[in-house]
């Protein structure tokens, strides 16, 4: 199992440390450094300059959101991004959710799946260099009756094929991930519930398309917090977890709140998004069970994480994605350094 570490989100404060924690993690032997983006900061511009400032260490969108790029797009920035880079990029996409897809980019949310997948088919047909034609459901090109004609991208990436990671929750989502995708970007994972949740899907999307789970990366962010007091480090993610699971999307279509019923967690689920929804985030985060930020994140001393490494090694992670803690750099730094430490006790 591999580590990387999640950067997340530009201008969540502490923007000025992000890179120290970037440079710390190529030092350490850190796998990837995945950077995001919702309606702030965008993803490849800070993967640009994280990439520009170390040596070794991969860079990943999780994610490039479908609905804000054309297809063509994202691949000219992939290709981009990858000869700069000499080779270190990996395309991480994902549909977003309803309200920053219709609010944000003016763009339907519907048939999320047919979309990412014609998606993929475009992305990874540009990127071959031939003459660009497709003839789908959402895009069609070039648009027949008009001027357009068929072009190649001009630009020679590193790797044609680079690797394309896809965020997936719902079991469709993730079965097509398993059969279109060379990995799987998964959030609030549960070692304890990772193979009903996540992975019989994704094997069922392999085997459609002739294939093995071997080489697929089942790639899990996770924050990391060291210290003594579990309960006291759960509390910190109280409003982060309740942001997800009742705030995130409609009462309708609300994929976080849905992986929590699945996990066991039915009743609290919906008293989480009751609360969240009418106003009170204090109440939501105060009804998330300690047991769900637990089994979701990775706390306490360098030996319960090495633990918790552990049973993500068995489940079927094969990177895992470290979001370290703390309210400081130097916080921030020694979760990194924790992170080395814990595998290295696993023998991981």
């Amino acid at each position: 199992m591999r580590l990387g570490i999640n950067l997340g989100y530009w201008g969540a404060g502490m923007d000025g440390d992000n890179l120290a924690v970037a440079q710390e993690a190529d030092r350490l032997g850190y796998d990837v450094c995945w950077a995001a983006e919702a309606y702030g900061s965008d993803a490849p511009t800070v993967l640009a300059w994280v990439a520009a400032k170390t040596e070794r260490i991969d860079v990943g969108s999780a994610i490039m959101q479908i609905p804000a790029r054309q297809p063509a797009m994202t691949a000219m920035t992939a290709a981009t991004l990858d000869s700069l880079t000499g080779g270190r990029f990996r395309l991480g996409l994902g549909v977003s959710g309803p309200q920053v897809s219709e609010g944000w980019y003016g763009v339907k949310f519907d048939k999320p799946l047919a979309r990412t997948r014609e998606y993929v088919e475009i992305v990874r047909r540009a990127m071959t260099r031939e003459r660009l034609t497709y003839d789908g459901e959402h895009w069609t090109l070039p648009l027949p009756g008009g001027p357009g004609k068929p072009i190649k991208l001009t630009v020679h990436p590193e790797r044609e094929h680079i690797p394309l990671y896809i965020a997936a929750i719902g079991p469709k989502n993730l079965e097509q991930t398993g059969e279109i995708a060379e990995g799987a970007l998964l959030i609030f994972p549960s070692a304890d519930h990772l193979e009903e949740t996540a992975l019989r899907h994704l094997r069922a999307g392999r085997e459609k398309a002739g294939l093995t789970m071997e080489g697929f990366d089942v790639c899990p962010t996770l924050p990391l917090a060291l210290g003594n007091d579990v309960t006291a480090l759960a509390d910190v993610f109280r409003p982060y977890t309740a942001l997800y699971v009742g705030g995130m999307g409609s009462r309708k279509q609300n994929f976080y709140n849905q992986l929590a019923q699945r996990m066991g967690y039915e009743k609290e689920a919906a008293e989480i998004q009751d609360k969240y929804l009418a106003g009170d985030k204090a109440g939501a985060a105060a009804a998330v069970p300690h047991s769900l930020i637990d089994q979701t994140t990775l706390l306490g001393s360098v030996e319960r994480i090495a633990e918790r490494m552990t049973a993500y090694a068995e489940a079927g992670v094969t990177t895992l994605t470290l979001a370290p803690a703390g309210f400081t750099l130097d916080e921030r730094v020694a979760a990194l350094r924790a992170g080395v430490e814990a595998m290295e006790r696993a023998g991981l």
